[in-house]
């Protein structure tokens, strides 16, 4: 490791005793599972790791990163494919264990660390019968999912995660704690809501809840591959005339019992009153002989979960994505032809649609700036075998290719890889991004929070933070 960037044992020894948290250096107990993040391709090793218990520990970890000029990338759920959690040699500022929360069930809020899952939450609101949008796979955190936007099952009825964010506590690169809301630091918390990490660290979250299960109306419904395109001209006029409380996704994905089997599925949430869910669910099952249907009452804490089996942690993957305004016979035509030749059998075309709540505020009214009714085409590519790397990311950039003349020049951040590059990332943040630009140079003028979809300060790069990025790594004295 280059000795520009050395450590003295006293300052590590410090920092140790100062966290309520642990301390992980190489070697260290815990030390590689900790590293480890949901995409297995992302093979990285950090020269320390500060697992968080609150605030304070964010701070004093913070400051000894900018005091010995390593670079800090930033976990809680670990979820994200880019993987930008961990770096070489720098420091994990480690937030998975924060996983405070408390309900007010009056006042329907539920106020949160940084470190809690979609899962955890949701097991939380439910015991009230509340909940808000939040992620498709329960293992997914809440920290990650809310700063990019935000998508989930009741996106129709209550918007995206970001739409019901209240409030946010935000530790800066200075190791400043401020409060973020509406009536307080205002053009920071625009900023936080799909601006990603690139202001601080957020240590917690406040949410507006909203009445929601426990028990909901949806499930899957899949049908044989070879009723693909029938299946989805029947989403497409489903989602042509779209109800707020319904929200369906549409697959071309494989049967989760490792068969390999081909399928073409509907996920579907209901989050209305149980008379016009059953109506909506009886003409979705009205078409064709399904392969398999798990359409009916179901708790909103096990729709949560349905997808968790086929998103396991450390398998290998790769994904593209963007916005299609249409759902017209050549975007279909590409998605089934593509499909048909996936080589792997745990990969997956997915289509989520976006209507209602969600598209009702202007692009400005925060940092994420997709408010466009139409859908999301997420491409995943997934595999065990490092063998198979080349062929499945292969197939996964051929079908990006293949339907780019029919998307929207945008994307979401949170879909992005870690090879998407600066003119994509500008995309993420759209007509936003020249206001984004204006908080970065007040709130990290020196990047240090630059491992995400980054937002770089105006006169960035400069020459100190270039030699930061080339000495950033952490070398202790023997």
């Amino acid at each position: 490791m280059n000795s520009a960037s050395r450590i003295d044992p006293s300052s590590l020894s410090s920092l140790r005793r100062s966290l309520s948290g642990t301390l992980l250096m190489t070697g260290d107990d815990g030390y590689e599972t900790a590293r480890r993040i949901h995409n297995g391709m992302i093979d990285k090793h950090p020269s320390v790791i500060a697992r968080c218990l609150g605030t304070a520990d964010v701070v004093n970890a913070l400051d000894l990163a900018t005091r010995h000029g390593l670079e800090v990338t930033v976990r809680s759920g670990g979820h994200n494919v880019a993987g930008r959690a961990v770096c070489d040699g720098g420091m994990m500022v480690d937030l998975s264990a924060m996983k405070g929360s408390h309900v007010d069930p009056k006042a329907r809020t539920i106020r949160v660390q940084a470190g809690l899952t979609w899962g955890e939450f949701n097991r939380e609101t439910q015991l009230h019968g509340l909940g808000t949008t939040g992620g498709a796979v329960s293992s997914t955190g809440v920290a990650g999912l809310t700063l990019g936007g935000g998508f989930g099952f009741l996106m129709g009825k209550y918007g995206f995660t970001i739409d019901n964010l209240r409030s946010a506590e935000v530790v800066t690169a200075k190791g400043k704690v401020l409060h973020a809301s509406n009536e307080k630091n205002g053009e920071l918390f625009w900023g936080v809501r799909g601006g990603g990490g690139n202001f601080g660290v957020v240590t917690s979250f406040e949410f507006a809840l909203h009445p929601v299960g426990p028990m909901v109306h949806g499930g899957s419904i899949a049908y044989p591959f070879s009723q693909s395109t029938e299946l989805l001209r029947v989403y497409r006029e489903l989602t042509s005339s779209p109800i707020d409380a319904l929200t369906v996704t549409a697959s071309l994905t494989h049967s989760p019992d490792g068969s390999g089997q081909k399928l073409a599925a509907l996920l579907v949430c209901h989050c209305g009153a149980p008379s016009e869910a059953i109506g909506s669910l009886g003409s979705i099952k009205a078409f064709g002989t399904p392969a398999a249907d798990r359409l009916g009452p179901i708790p909103y804490t096990a729709l949560n979960q349905m997808l968790d089996a086929s998103f396991p942690k450390l398998a290998l993957n790769y994904w593209k994505s963007s916005f299609v305004p249409e759902l017209t016979e050549d975007v279909m035509a590409i998605l089934v032809g593509q499909f048909a030749r996936c080589p792997s059998p745990m990969s997956k075309l997915i289509l989520e649609h976006f209507h209602g709540a969600a598209v009702r505020p202007k692009p400005s009214d925060t940092a994420f700036p997709h408010r466009d009714a139409g859908y999301s085409v997420l491409i995943i590519a997934q595999w065990r075998d490092a063998a198979d790397n080349e062929r499945n990311i292969t197939w996964a950039k051929e079908t990006f290719a293949l339907l780019e003349p029919f998307t929207r020049r945008s994307v979401y951040s949170n879909y992005m890889g870690d090879d998407e590059g600066p003119t994509r990332v500008r995309l993420a943040y759209g007509e936003n991004f020249v206001r984004l630009q204006k908080l970065k140079d007040r709130y990290d003028p020196d990047n240090l929070f630059r491992h995400n979809q980054n937002i770089p300060p105006s006169d960035w790069p400069k020459q100190h933070n270039l030699d930061r990025v080339k000495t950033g790594v952490l070398e202790c004295q023997p």
